[in-house]
């Protein structure tokens, strides 16, 4: 990767300061933590510096990667919540909770699980889901069945730890054993019949997950990112759990799955990798509040 990619990041980011707070953190022996002001979020984000926290809150609070107009209304409100209910959305590999964050902004009477396994991300994930009484965090990863899981790091980042029942030696670092949890489990012990919305991004799980899927017909919405370069077969048997979804269709890296028909099209590319933003920004977007 080209040497000055993170300082340009950082500078059409933040600014001057964004450049003095990756210099300090490159030079620091432990974690910088910056709370940031991004358009259109109630609350601060909280981000490690020079870690993925800071390309993830760029890809979805700037560009838009899991915005998708299929879970409004042309009126704006949610189809497909029974009457009476709020929206449930399940977001499984959380991460830092940004995408939590933002559909809890998007979506403000939906009930969002934010489900995470690796223990600094999750610490990170409740500190940015405090504020939003709707989100509840999960230190677990979703699974198959419930059970317990080894945590590896595969050197790639901060959003790219991942889990399985067997030792993988082409694994970086072994990271411990991880509590695992069913998706029917999940809706069960939080009472939840209807899962309007799955969000899931769990770094080639999802093969295993799919392959045993009696909650299927139980979800209204599917946005999944596939990983077949982890592990082979995973769009397959997503796609075949998923049949008898009859609208599909991608956007980015996501693939979606719906039962019921998106509103009509904006004028955003939904199938364009890498989407633009919505509207152009100031030059600076995001504004750092403070560094610890």
């Amino acid at each position: 990767m080209d040497s000055l990619y993170g300082p340009r990041m950082y500078y059409s980011l933040f600014g001057p300061r964004g450049l003095l707070v990756g210099a300090r953190a490159r030079l620091s022996s432990g974690p910088i933590v910056m709370s940031v002001a991004v358009p259109g979020v109630l609350y601060p984000v909280y981000l490690r510096a020079r870690t993925t926290d800071v390309s993830l809150c760029r890809e979805i609070f700037l560009n838009n990667a899991y915005d998708s107009d299929f879970f409004e209304s042309p009126q704006g409100t949610p189809q497909v919540a029974p009457a009476g209910m709020p929206p449930v959305i399940i977001d499984a590999g959380a991460n830092v909770g940004l995408c939590a964050v933002f559909y809890a902004n998007r979506f403000p009477d939906a009930r969002i699980i934010a489900i995470e396994p690796e223990p600094s991300n999750y610490e990170m994930l409740k500190k940015n889901t405090a504020p939003y009484p709707n989100i509840t965090t999960v230190h677990a990863a979703l699974w198959k069945e419930n059970g317990r899981l080894r945590l590896f790091d595969t050197g790639a980042g901060n959003t790219a730890f991942q889990v399985s029942e067997t030792s993988q030696l082409s694994a970086t670092e072994e990271r411990g054993v991880v509590q695992a949890i069913a998706l029917e489990k999940l809706m069960e012990q939080f009472g939840i019949a209807y899962i309007d919305y799955l969000k899931m991004d769990v770094e080639g799980a999802e093969k295993e997950i799919f392959e045993h899927a009696p909650w299927i017909d139980r979800v209204g919405a599917i946005g999944v990112e596939l990983h077949d370069w982890m592990r082979s077969g995973c769009s397959e048997i997503v796609r075949q759990a998923a049949k008898d979804f009859p609208h599909q269709w991608q956007r980015g890296e996501i693939t979606y799955f719906a039962r019921k028909e998106r509103a009509a099209k904006s004028s955003r590319a939904d199938e364009t990798p890498g989407a633009k933003p919505l509207a152009a920004g100031p030059r600076f977007p995001l504004k750092i509040l403070d560094v610890n």
